[in-house]
């Protein structure tokens, strides 16, 4: 008598790759919540508000959301290990005084001069980042009691280093370029796209992506397989730097001056744009192309409230209840992507 030979099965896929597909899962469905989110805040306010649809208005929207995209990117990395920056805003503000100096104070043709500021805000934010990371890492302090001193330290330094005079004068090139479109859309948000684009690249096609992540999920865990948590967490610190470097020269070109007191309160801004786009404060989660639509789903709000006539404190109030609407739903929505069945998410 024969033994019937047995049956071959399909292997069940591994742990981590049906780990994978579940948080893939779960990001998907967060940033198509949020985008449907934004589709009918723009049906509701082109119904609400004659003027919102018109050229010149979404223009201005795009020229607003332009800022706080570029330090909503390197405010990202910085949330997906687990940390936080209050210092982006002062930083912002030191970055544009360095920079305006070089503007105001060279005798360079405008091209050289202007890649000059641009390196510089950008070597200024990357220093403070790199003092954030390394302060926060070498002592183990929580990063929003570094980064909350940062924001002193790089406020005084930015009204020192001016005696809190405002530059301005810059270049009539730098200056138009501020101002200028492409395709009807504004120059300076197609850097800030470029800037999304790459940071979504990082997070998603490198080791260093992978590893952000998994420090923001498990840091122990990533430490105990090899890997210097300490110089990752650094590094987005430094990323985040670089990203107040450029919007620093964006913000510049835009308004043609280099203030000192620039920047109050764009690091709530900026938080808000990340979290509203579905990232974890704890670390983790969080994307890219969410932090974008969080960035735009902000501008429009305020944008469109501003058109209904809406007061500045009503702004603030309604601004404020969907932040903490969107913690909420994120929460639910991460429970019912839990429970979806491993065979439903896997296949």
């Amino acid at each position: 008598m024969t033994t019937p030979a047995p049956t071959k099965e399909a292997a069940p896929a591994p742990v981590e790759e049906r780990r994978t597909a579940r948080q893939l899962t779960r990001q998907v469905m967060g940033e198509a919540g949020i985008g449907i989110a934004l589709l009918a805040l723009v049906l509701i306010f082109t119904l609400a508000a004659p003027k919102f649809a018109t050229s010149d208005n979404l223009t201005h929207i795009a020229t607003e959301i332009t800022l706080n995209t570029m330090l909503a990117v390197g405010m990202t990395f910085v949330i997906l290990v687990g940390g936080i920056d209050l210092s982006v805003g002062s930083v912002m503000a030191l970055s544009a005084v360095v920079a305006g100096e070089v503007l105001t104070s060279t005798s360079l043709s405008t091209p050289v001069a202007v890649l000059l500021a641009v390196v510089v805000a950008a070597l200024v934010g990357m220093a403070c980042g790199f003092v954030n990371g390394f302060v926060s890492e070498r002592w183990r302090v929580p990063s929003f009691i570094v980064t909350l001193g940062m924001l002193n330290v790089a406020r005084g330094a930015a009204l020192e280093y001016t005696d809190a005079q405002t530059l301005y004068d810059f270049p009539a090139g730098f200056s138009h370029f501020g101002t200028s479109t492409l395709l009807g859309i504004p120059s300076l948000f197609w850097i800030a796209l470029v800037m999304v684009a790459i940071g979504h690249l990082v997070l998603t096609r490198t080791v260093f992506g992978r590893l952000v992540f998994a420090i923001g999920s498990n840091e122990e865990a990533v430490r105990l397989s090899g890997h210097r948590t300490s110089v990752v967490k650094v590094a987005v610190f430094v990323i985040a730097g670089f990203a107040v470097g450029i919007a620093a020269v964006t913000y510049m070109a835009r308004l043609n001056i280099a203030s000192p007191i620039i920047g109050s309160g764009y690091e709530l801004s900026a938080i808000a744009a990340v979290v509203i786009g579905g990232a974890s404060l704890s670390g983790g989660k969080g994307s890219m192309i969410g932090t974008l639509l969080g960035a735009c789903l902000l501008g429009v709000l305020t944008n469109g409230l501003l058109l209904m006539g809406v007061s500045d404190f009503q702004r603030q109030m309604i601004t404020g209840a969907v932040i903490m609407i969107a913690v909420v739903v994120d929460h639910y929505r991460g429970r019912i992507a839990a429970r979806m069945p491993e065979k439903a998410v896997a296949g």
